[in-house]
């Protein structure tokens, strides 16, 4: 049975990877998230300035610890003990650093990335502005369309985010979406890169691992 659960998820990632290549991004896949880390770090000399998207993914990887350990400079809006000010000013010098690493709420078959923000500086900032943009999902967030992907987003991961940022939002107590008035609605603008943009250089590194939400 794991032969076959293999099977399924490389011919998954090598569709995937396939038509992100032909949409202009730069793709790769590696085994687990040390090779995800390595990958990170051998592109990320200490020089570089380093902006940390919200995400799960990333610091579950633990590739926090080792930008700092290496001695980058870190743009990271969800260091502990900062004020909502501090916070929205690291925000917005992600969109000037070298290095923006962020994650993917979902990647779809076809090559479409897929992702939904509620203060939308991930998705501003991956769309537009720093130098470079790694964009590190596991297997998990491969799914079969756009549409697919939204939901994905809307009744898996929104939930759990809302749910673990302790949100009183009515995902995070069904575990689905309603699509909600909320005033700590967190879904609140929607980012589909068809395509590279133009200019960009971008990378997508799929981990053959489930991660994040």
């Amino acid at each position: 049975m794991d032969e076959v659960r293999q099977w399924f998820c490389e011919i998954r990632v090598e569709e995937t990877l396939k038509n992100l290549i032909k949409h202009g991004f730069d793709a790769i896949t590696v085994a687990d998230r040390s090779a995800a880390c390595n990958e990170i770090l051998k592109r990320t000399p200490s020089a570089k300035t380093v902006g940390i998207g919200g995400s799960v993914t990333v610091r579950e990887i633990g590739l926090v610890s080792l930008l700092e350990k290496q001695g980058n400079m870190l743009h990271d809006h969800w260091k502990k003990g900062i004020s909502q000010e501090e916070s929205m000013r690291i925000r917005r010098a992600q969109q000037s650093c070298d290095i923006y690493i962020a994650s993917a709420n979902a990647i779809t078959l076809s090559g479409e990335i897929v992702n939904i923000d509620g203060a939308c500086n991930r998705i501003s900032t991956m769309a537009f502005g720093p130098k470079e943009v790694i964009v590190l999902a596991g297997k998990n967030k491969i799914v079969q369309d756009v549409s697919a992907g939204i939901a994905r987003i809307k009744n898996k991961a929104a939930p759990m985010n809302a749910r673990r940022l302790g949100l009183d939002l009515p995902c995070a107590k069904l575990g689905r979406c309603v699509e909600c008035d909320s005033p700590q609605r967190i879904c609140r603008g929607t980012l589909i890169l068809e395509r590279k943009p133009l200019g960009a250089n971008m990378l997508v590194i799929v981990v053959q691992e489930d991660l994040g939400y």
